[in-house]
């Protein structure tokens, strides 16, 4: 069945007959051009947002997060990220060199509805702006400017699905390969995978920022 492609959607025209009739008007009149103040709110109690970018490599997904609000809201055209500490690949950032079209997913723990920003970014090293997202005397190394084009609201139905927020649907950790684990077989061998796990809580706890 995977290796069929007989039945490829590979048109507009086909995606347009396989999801008749198209959106309904509440999906379109969601969106608009800024930062709404109905849509405030969700960015402001958000402590977690994933950012796409794409470069001359593929597309990126990467995980930000911070105390509810980390992500501000410079007017109503303008958010304000900073890049706080993580692992250096600065993926995200190349990417934006080549390419300053971004996304934002906003997530809210117990909320069903997701935030969907999209727009354009450029990465500044003001030492004032850095200053200002300082916590415990460490500013991030960067702060990403994003000019917003395009906001809305993305359905609950996702989220329901998956009953993400659902304590009774959660796994315990140990059943799933650990990081030292990954890096020892991945590296055959060049990683102590039991070390790392060891101090990985607390590397991770003194490097938060």
């Amino acid at each position: 069945m995977v290796a069929d492609r007989s039945h490829d959607l590979a048109t507009e025209q086909a995606l347009r007959a396989a999801y008749s009739p198209g959106p309904a008007e509440t999906s379109l009149a969601k969106s608009c051009d800024h930062l709404h103040p109905l849509y405030r709110p969700y960015i402001e109690a958000s402590p977690f947002a994933v950012l796409a970018t794409r470069g001359p490599h593929g597309l990126d997904a990467s995980p930000r997060g911070d105390r509810p609000g980390f992500v501000a809201i410079a007017d109503d055209k303008t958010l304000l990220l900073p890049d706080r500490r993580g692992n250096q690949r600065i993926d995200s950032l190349r990417n934006i060199l080549h390419d300053p079209h971004v996304a934002l997913l906003f997530l809210i723990p117990g909320v069903g509805e997701t935030l969907r920003v999209e727009g354009t970014a450029r990465i500044s090293a003001t030492p004032a702006l850095r200053e200002r997202f300082s916590v415990d005397g460490k500013a991030p190394a960067s702060v990403l400017v994003i000019t917003v084009d395009c906001v809305f609201f993305q359905c609950a139905r996702a989220i329901k699905r998956s009953a993400l927020w659902d304590p009774a649907r959660h796994i315990e950790r140990s059943s799933l390969p650990s990081p030292g684990e990954i890096l020892e077989i991945l590296s055959s061998s060049g990683v102590d995978g039991r070390a790392y796990d060891s101090a990985l809580q607390a590397r991770q706890a003194a490097t938060l920022y």
